[in-house]
């Protein structure tokens, strides 16, 4: 029999997965970051590279849980999808509100962003399951990773060939520069020859990522509570990892290109928190220790549209006036952290005090019962 309870772990995975991408971005406005809080600078795969696939994942993990409150035995109804076309809209325009903020030159604004890859990926996903059977969505993510991989390393781009993997000869970065030239989305300096790194094209593979997810939740929804359960998401885990790492031979693990490897690999990392937390809450009914992230994972969008708007706050504001008058980020960062803690450590503990702040928001929000659903 289909359960329909709702799980604490996932709230706690998401809210996770939240918190890392709010210390993420805290840190990188700094010049000194410790490295697994950075980005990769091209192949590889840090800590800092895991927390969007994460949130990406959990997405598509809660799918089967929130859609099966609308449909009618297993169907779809208009209802469906007027709400997940209103969610992924919203969503998009909070992106578009996002890189816009707060000068808002729509001849210069960056269309594609963390929130439209989201959008786009929940809504291609969504209508994927609705609309195929079990055996079709699984041939679809076959299809998408190794099509996906079959453009990337064998379709010619001009100027550079085939199988150019760089930053300017990828065929990622080409498409995107072609559809942003063709459709005149923008002619501003804010999209570099080198394409975007949550681009149009390496959208494709995002979607997987989201159907893993979805594949995974609704498992998980038909599943008695037990530690095998666990043990079976683990194993999941390991043989994602083993592909990931294999697939990387050929086409290397890459957050900015969303290469395939990074999907498997990635949904490895995902599948053995998500075993964790679903293991300490749901099986051993240890709720104590994923208190805190759960209070993030209920409020997880708000929490990182505010974040993101502080940061943009910080760094386009100004201490003072004149024409080297420091941003407020840097101001803050200078006499709080690195006067004393220098500039590694002060970077560190900015982005940490940040985090604890809007855990604080969060909080807040939960004592008073708020919850900002989109």
């Amino acid at each position: 029999m289909t359960n329909h309870y709702r799980l604490t772990s996932l709230d706690v995975f998401r809210g996770i997965a939240i918190a890392g991408m709010i210390l993420v971005n805290m840190a990188g406005v700094a010049d000194q970051v410790y490295p697994p809080l950075q980005h990769a600078d091209w192949n590889g795969c840090t800590l800092a590279d895991l927390v969007f696939p994460f949130f990406l994942f959990i997405v598509g993990v809660a799918m089967p849980f929130s859609l099966g409150k609308y449909t009618k035995a297993n169907q779809a109804t208009p209802a469906v999808y007027w709400r997940i076309f209103r969610r992924s809209a919203i969503l998009f325009a909070l992106g578009l509100f996002l890189n816009g903020f707060w000068n808002y030159d729509w001849s210069t604004i960056r269309i594609m962003g963390v929130l439209q890859r989201i959008s786009l990926a929940y809504l291609l996903a969504a209508l994927a399951v609705l609309n195929l059977p079990r055996r079709g969505q699984w041939i679809l993510v076959a299809l998408l990773l190794f099509g996906y991989w079959i453009a990337m390393c064998f379709v010619p781009v001009p100027g550079y060939g085939a199988g150019n993997l760089t930053r300017e000869g990828n065929l990622g970065a080409y498409i995107d520069r072609l559809i942003i030239s063709t459709a005149h989305l923008y002619k501003g300096d804010n999209f570099n020859a080198m394409g975007d790194p949550e681009g149009v094209f390496s959208t494709i593979p995002a979607v997987v990522t989201v159907l893993l997810g979805y594949f995974t939740g609704e498992w998980l929804r038909q599943k008695p509570v037990k530690s095998h359960t666990s043990m079976d998401l683990i194993l999941a885990s390991l043989s994602c990892f083993v592909m990931g790492q294999i697939w990387g031979f050929w086409f290397p693990i890459n957050k900015k290109l969303w290469t395939s490897s990074y999907v498997l690999f990635t949904a490895g990392w995902a599948l053995l928190v998500l075993a964790a937390c679903y293991e300490g809450i749901e099986v051993r009914q240890r709720q104590n220790w994923g208190k805190p992230w759960e209070i993030m994972g209920l409020n997880a969008i708000f929490l990182f549209l505010a974040s993101v708007l502080t940061i943009k706050i910080l760094v386009k504001t100004h201490m003072g006036t004149g024409e080297n008058a420091p941003t407020t980020y840097n101001w803050i960062y200078e006499h709080f952290f690195v006067s004393w803690a220098g500039p590694l450590n002060g970077s560190l503990l900015f982005a940490v005090v940040t985090l604890l702040l809007w855990w604080g928001v969060g909080y807040g929000m939960y004592r008073l019962r708020w919850f900002v659903k989109v």
